[in-house]
């Protein structure tokens, strides 16, 4: 298992979209960002990223459990 890498909020968003998450049909307002993913079987996984610069590595590790991906496979995308 690799190490958590540091990554700002902005660079993780960018990376999700491109794996295929999306913004929520109903877009908050404030200092985090929802995006969610549907699984094969329509399973949303809704992923909260705070705007941070870096994000903290247990908060990192949130996102990944939210995000429904192996910790590997989400490390493949940073």
């Amino acid at each position: 298992m690799g190490k958590l890498p540091l990554i700002d909020s902005k660079k993780l968003i960018r990376r999700l979209l491109k794996a295929g998450f999306q913004y929520p049909p109903v877009k908050g307002k404030g200092s985090h960002t929802a995006l969610v993913l549907y699984d094969e079987v329509g399973q949303p996984h809704l992923v909260i990223i705070p705007h941070r610069n870096p994000i903290p590595k247990g908060t990192l590790l949130s996102i990944i459990k939210q995000s429904g991906l192996s910790r590997e496979k989400f490390l493949d995308l940073l």
